[in-house]
């Protein structure tokens, strides 16, 4: 589809990408590893923080129960490439996440941030192929090579003593403008836009909470900043998920009304296998009548007529059997 503001999001690609150039490295802040939450629970150190972690999981699995067996739909078939790796990375940010909690560091950092990479391109190039109507599996594949680029860059860099997280942070900012921008110029529905600017204000808020953990864990006192961040970061990703079972559910029910109008024959049941045939005499299967059915229209005026026809085959029949001197006597005046 052609618009005047369809190269904007290619426009606001580049202007990112010049403006971390111009700015020069970003470092890690100092003490990143100093979590406020320090509780040792079942023998779990940082539980919370770790045991935070289970919504990606359960985001995760979900979507792919539902979307992996209709990844041909119509709805979801072009973005499904983008939205497979979103949910592959979700799935390893619970795990890569969990590893890190268990002993802050460095090292442990790569295995929590990748995946939460991969899934950023994911999501950009699920809801690319969405608007665009395109295959999205080469772009997911860029994306996925630029999210390992991109913590692999930061952690070379941090072990020659100046980390650089530039590309990383672009890779998680791109998502929160494209794809609303993305969504505007193709006028995506209402609904759609609106679950997808949620889970993207709900990331922006989790970030937030990330950058101020231990104020919020003085303020609250059970719950640190980096928990709410794991909580509202997985908040958002079901909410994207849900959105996309949503949207699949409705158009299979739009096509099961169209392709099974009423007086068309039984609906299928649960699962989409029709209701089996009727047993007729000797294990034979009959046909269901329904309401247009020629064939009950016969029945039904049969039905009417063979009473009429029975008496008077009755009446006929009865006189070619009577002897002849009772049937002379009949016709006689």
């Amino acid at each position: 589809m052609k618009t005047p503001h369809r190269h904007l999001p290619l426009l606001v690609t580049v202007l990112l990408a010049a403006a971390a150039l111009v700015h020069g490295p970003i470092a890690q802040p100092t003490g990143y590893h100093d979590f406020a939450d320090q509780n040792v629970i079942f023998g779990i150190p940082h539980f919370a923080d770790v045991i935070s972690n289970l919504g990606f999981a359960l985001a995760a699995v979900w979507g792919w129960t539902k979307l992996a067996p209709a990844s041909r739909h119509a709805e979801i078939r072009s973005g499904w490439a983008g939205y497979r790796l979103f949910l592959i990375g979700l799935f390893l940010t619970a795990l890569g996440s969990s590893w890190y909690h268990l002993a802050p560091d460095n090292a442990r950092l790569v295995w929590d941030r990748l995946p939460i990479a991969l899934a950023c391109g994911g999501l950009l190039a699920g809801v690319w192929g969405d608007v665009h109507r395109k295959q999205s599996s080469r772009l997911a594949a860029w994306l996925a090579l630029f999210a390992v680029v991109s913590v692999g860059w930061w952690y070379l860099t941090d072990l020659s003593g100046n980390g650089d997280l530039r590309a990383y942070l672009l890779l998680q900012g791109l998502p929160i403008l494209l794809i609303p921008l993305w969504q505007w110029i193709y006028h995506v529905p209402g609904a759609e836009r609106v679950a997808f600017g949620a889970a993207l204000a709900l990331y922006v808020i989790a970030k937030f909470a990330e950058l101020n953990d231990h104020e919020i864990a003085a303020a609250l006192g059970a719950v640190t900043g980096h928990t709410l961040k794991h909580l509202l970061a997985g908040g958002a990703a079901a909410l994207i998920v849900a959105r996309l079972v949503q949207r699949v559910t409705e158009s299979a029910r739009k096509k099961l009304k169209t392709t099974h109008p009423p007086g068309r024959g039984p609906l299928p049941r649960a699962g989409g296998r029709p209701a089996p045939p009727r047993q007729g005499p000797g294990g034979r299967q009959t046909r269901q009548p329904t309401q247009n059915d020629p064939r009950t229209a016969r029945q039904a005026v049969h039905s009417a007529i063979s009473p009429s026809v029975s008496a008077w085959g009755r009446r006929h029949s009865d006189s070619r059997l009577a002897p002849v001197h009772v049937r002379q006597r009949r016709h006689q005046p």
